[in-house]
């Protein structure tokens, strides 16, 4: 009889079918088909296959929208990496430390710190001045020194954000406060009567607000930097404040100490109110941070210890989700990854919550400040670490460590 040759092997197959064989695999396949060659093992870790697993995944760079945040870091190592962040786990580190403040007033004895990660630097705000610290390459350390200084407030930093290459930070003494992160321009104006405990930047305009009970709209256009375009009256103290990403509007949360909604949001160009989020907030219940994910949905968290998920186009009464803090404990400050994942920073201990928004109890919890209590007022990620800032610490969670 006439010899023939065996088969050819499956992976000898041109390589856009083996993608598309390969496409149908989840990750536990996707690892065994890795150790069958050295072919296959480079065709298994290709971003294209991953892809669709990492958008399942929590904290894995991608977005609902299918947005990459973490271009660049291969998606099969942030798939990874994304399975310690849903079992906890993680090496803690202490990286910073500072002293309290001695004063008279017992009112303000702690540091409030604020925080912002910007690719390899994170900028932290202590007393007055805003410090620029470069990450070493593993992540959870900083160099010793702080590489910049931002300084120009009378007062303590309530709060910063850094937009475009940009730093604008509100501060105790009523004042709003703008840095160019390279270069020596900074501008600074008075801006309310009390503490501006909130700012906001986009697109040329910045929002703040403050203990006055005011949100108020500044221009930074040519000609016209510092000029206060609009002044709205919230009838109740400021805590929160965001713009749309559409740049059509803004949110205020409030202290709730009245009958109105602390969750507002206002007409950017003109001023106006534009609704009303929630109607069966308790009094007291205050709004302490607020985020956008897209310019429909947005997280808010504060004094009521829950977490609300608004989806505007449904409803603006009542919220799509909750969650609430198991302890009872006021929240801090709200973190998303505009997908599955949300973290939260509680009053006591140091409590830092990883939530998944498909679940309905709590993820993982880490105490990071016992035996003594404080809050964490800040907190940011990114797909490996995560800083909490708390009284008189920056901490830091490194979660590629198995």
């Amino acid at each position: 009889s006439r010899a023939t040759s065996p088969p050819s092997p499956l992976w000898a197959l041109p390589e856009e079918l083996l993608l598309l064989i390969c496409s149908y695999l989840d990750a536990q396949a996707l690892g065994r088909l890795a150790q069958v060659c050295r072919r296959l093992r480079f065709l298994s870790s290709r971003d294209v296959l991953w892809r669709r697993i990492a958008r399942g995944c929590l904290n894995s760079g991608f977005t609902q929208l299918g947005s990459d945040l973490a271009a660049g870091i291969p998606v099969k190592e942030r798939v990874k990496v994304s399975q310690n962040w849903r079992h906890g786990r993680c090496r803690r580190e202490t990286v910073l430390k500072w002293k309290c403040k001695q004063v008279a007033s017992s009112s303000s004895s702690f540091l409030m710190p604020w925080m912002e990660l910007d690719g390899e630097y994170l900028y932290l705000s202590q007393a007055e001045n805003i410090q620029a610290y470069q990450l070493c390459a593993e992540g959870t350390s900083l160099q010793r020194h702080p590489q910049a200084i931002f300084s120009g407030h009378q007062e303590d930093v309530c709060r910063f954000v850094l937009v475009n290459s940009h730093i604008v930070s509100g501060g105790g003494d009523g004042s709003i406060v703008l840095h160019k992160l390279h270069g020596s321009y900074s501008v600074k104006f008075s801006a309310h009567e009390q503490e501006v405990n909130c700012v906001d930047f986009q697109g040329g305009l910045i929002v703040s607000g403050s203990r006055d009970r005011t949100a108020k709209v500044w221009s930074l256009s040519a000609g016209r930097v510092g000029q206060c375009l609009h002044t709205v009256q919230t009838e109740d103290r400021v805590w929160s404040i965001a713009i749309s990403p559409l740049l059509s509007s803004f949110v205020t949360g409030t202290a709730c100490c009245g009958h109105i909604s602390p969750l507002r949001i206002w007409d950017l160009e003109s001023g106006q109110l534009l609704t009303c989020l929630g109607t069966d907030f308790h009094r007291g219940a205050g709004v302490l941070d607020v985020f956008y994910e897209t310019p429909s949905l947005l997280l808010s968290c504060g004094y009521d210890t829950y977490i609300r998920y608004w989806d505007i186009r449904a409803s603006t009464r009542k919220c799509v989700q909750e969650w609430e803090e198991p302890h009872d404990s006021a929240l801090y400050c709200i973190r998303s990854d505009k997908n599955h994942m949300i973290a939260s920073g509680s009053s006591y201990y140091g409590v830092v919550r990883l939530w998944d928004k498909r679940q309905t109890q709590c993820l993982q919890s880490f105490h990071l400040s016992s035996p003594t209590s404080s809050p964490v007022y800040c907190l940011r990620f990114s797909t490996t670490h995560l800083y909490a800032a708390l009284a008189s610490a920056l901490h830091v969670l490194d979660f590629t460590a198995s």
